[in-house]
């Protein structure tokens, strides 16, 4: 089984540690200083209505000055620089990170909302985790799928009480969701029945939410609606309608899976990201991988889901399919207010084990998405649309059609090459009859122009700042046995999070630096302890959003931390920070087993929703999450919805 753990890239590409190792030995990390700015997460378009639509608004709002614009977003206009420090809530101690339930910064509260199960329209179903049973598959399908990851809160009329989230549902054992084997997902379905509950359960809910007398709840709407790895679906750009996207048997596109995290566009629209989707394939007869196989990291059972035992989609060894895997890996755009949109395949994109995708407008209009391939040893990507995002919208035309892909690679000087994933590449055109199968086949184009092997490339975060600050969370590599500047340590099992300095974010070379490596937060009594970054969010204060997913030191749970970078400012003459200082505080504590993921706010930033997944690793001996812990219900993945108690911004 090739999980994001395990690597498949067999190039002799230089991988980050050995850059990093350069790079640290010749110079400092980052600088002191004064400004950080906002956070935006931009993405793709569905429909001629919805480009029309999203040319309308962001004209409305202005969004012709080159700044971030999206729903609900404010217009940022210029660099925020803060005298002071903009993180001032009493943190979480060490010694209360633990335990079985979720614990809260005493100075905030939470509640929880839209966990697993919860019917999508208040009249129906619930699921509540009773461990005697599970839903049916048709039930699953009206239901809150399990695995909540990344997720966007789309405001109705602007409101900060009223509007639609849509949140990615990644992954569930076939223990939590069918209730069969010991908690290891170590038994596979044995029915087409059971293999449909555990479909049903994965991919997107867009539901409709609503503060009423003081709590958030879902409430009834035609906007609610499931997305799953059998809703039709359609491919747009270089690669659509290729030979490698179509079956001998010429079944419709269907479905979306393993949906990690995500990004959302300035008209409107949810982008939703396809990790591991290796992992739901594999054969049930002879098969033999091709090289491209062996690159995504397909195997004979892939990760004991068996699906393939019950639909011919999904087995690799049967013949009527072939060319099926490669319908997935891509970013899907989601229109959340229109529940009759099919969702889109961006294939400009490239194929790739997609974590999220983060958007941002740069100052000539055109719509750039950085996204990491999170795997160990895999790579970090930049697209760059064709021109000006509104001028495509009012002509029809997607901007995450029309474009070129540009992977990473760093050098130990500091700065980051972005080369192009094109025909134009006689190395390329030497492997690749055409654009559309280097898009397919992203991984190894990739390896081919000698992009540089990362440490787990996870979540990206963008800054609107007149550097365009980017920041890459980068979760932990085991398996390193050298290191390089971005990743500086080997092994690396605690993870680190990256600064880019990207400017207009068109430059085809940027500078680069580490901003923390999680070792330096374990010593002895340091309460910024934090290992496994995964989830990553900078706001428009220059707060840091640090979400963490592994094994935490000091038996901590996974947390959410918010560190204070309003004060941070490269120096190009010593370009190193004393990273003792930076203040970083423990704002969140998820219940024991879970992964604390999902980042997203209302227009005012006065309410957050986050997410706990797998808490107890569905083990009710762990957790009963959300249910008081000894009730012996089956913990089950949650939206946690935080607000401060005076009212004040989240972060504050």
């Amino acid at each position: 089984m090739i999980h994001d753990n395990e690597s498949s890239n067999l190039s002799k590409n230089r991988p980050f540690e050995d850059v990093l190792e350069a790079r640290m030995s010749r110079r400092g990390i980052l600088a002191r200083g004064a400004a950080l700015s906002a956070t935006g997460f931009f993405a793709a378009i569905a429909s001629n209505q919805v480009l029309a639509r999203g040319a309308r608004a962001a004209t409305a709002q202005g969004a012709s000055n080159g700044t971030s614009v999206g729903v609900g977003d404010t217009l940022i206009a210029q660099v925020f620089e803060q005298p002071g420090g903009v993180v001032n809530f009493e943190a979480i101690p060490i010694s209360e990170g633990s335990g079985p339930d979720a614990n809260i910064s005493p100075d905030y509260n939470f509640e929880v909302l839209i966990p697993w199960g919860a019917s999508l329209q208040p009249t129906g179903t619930s699921y509540e985790g009773d461990p005697n049973s599970r839903p049916t598959a048709d039930q699953q399908a009206q239901q809150i799928g399990i695995g909540h990851d990344g997720m966007h809160f789309f405001p109705i009329d602007g409101s900060n009480e009223h509007g639609v989230i849509a949140i990615n549902h990644e992954f569930g054992t076939n223990f939590h969701l069918v209730g069969i084997g010991d908690g290891g997902n170590a038994e596979q379905v044995q029915t087409l029945e059971q293999t449909r509950l555990s479909q049903n359960g994965h991919g997107v809910s867009v539901i409709e939410v609503r503060k009423i007398n003081g709590t958030w709840q879902n409430v009834a709407s035609d906007k609610n609606r499931r997305i799953t790895v059998n809703t039709p679906v359609t491919f747009s750009g270089p690669a659509a309608g290729h030979p490698l996207l179509q079956t001998p048997i010429g079944n419709n596109p269907q479905g979306t899976v393993n949906n990690c995290s995500n990004g959302k566009t300035p008209w409107g629209t949810y982008l939703t990201c396809e990790e591991n989707f290796n992992g739901y394939f594999g054969a049930t007869g002879e098969w033999t991988p091709t090289a491209s196989q062996e690159r995504y990291g397909f195997s004979e059972t892939g990760f004991n889901y068996g699906w393939y035992n019950h639909d011919p989609r999904f087995d690799l060894s049967n013949t009527s399919y072939r060319n099926e895997e490669n319908r997935f890996g891509w970013v899907v755009e989601i229109d959340p207010m229109n529940p009759s949109q099919t969702p889109v395949k961006r294939t400009a994109l490239g194929r790739m084990k997609h974590e999220n995708a983060e958007l941002v407008v740069n100052p000539r209009n055109r719509v750039v998405v950085y996204m990491g391939d999170d795997q160990r040893f895999d790579y970090i990507y930049r697209f760059v649309s064709a021109g000006n995002y509104q001028q495509m919208i009012r002509q029809g035309r997607s901007p995450l059609d029309e474009g070129i892909l540009y992977v990473g690679q760093f050098r130990p000087s500091g700065r980051v090459y972005w080369l192009p994933l094109t025909m134009d590449n006689p190395v390329l055109r030497e492997n690749f009859a055409n654009q559309a199968e280097i898009l397919i086949n992203t991984r190894i184009a990739a390896d081919l122009v000698g992009a540089t092997p990362m440490d787990r490339p996870e979540w990206v975060s963008v800054a609107p700042n007149d550097r365009g600050d980017v920041f890459i969370s980068l979760t932990n590599n085991s398996q390193r046995t050298q290191s390089d500047r971005a990743n500086p340590l080997a092994p690396n099992p605690d993870g680190h999070i990256l600064w880019i300095r990207g400017k207009n974010h068109i430059k085809a070379v940027n500078r680069w630096d580490v901003l923390i490596r999680s070792v330096e937060t374990h010593g002895e009594g340091d309460e910024r302890n934090f290992s496994d970054p995964d989830g990553i969010m900078i706001d428009s204060d220059g707060r840091l959003f640090i979400q963490t997913d592994g094994g935490q030191q000091q038996e901590l749970n996974n947390q959410m931390l918010v560190a204070d970078l309003s004060n941070l400012r490269p120096n190009a003459r010593e370009n190193r920070i004393n990273r003792d200082q930076m203040d970083i505080r423990r704002m969140f504590t998820g219940p024991a087993g879970c992964e604390v993921t999902g980042i997203t706010t209302t227009p005012d930033r006065r309410t957050m929703f986050i997410n706990v997944q797998h808490p107890g690793d569905g083990d009710p001996s762990l957790t009963s999450f959300p249910a008081p812990f000894g009730s012996g219900r089956i913990p089950r993945d949650s939206t946690i919805v935080i607000t401060k108690k005076d009212g004040g911004i989240i972060g504050s």
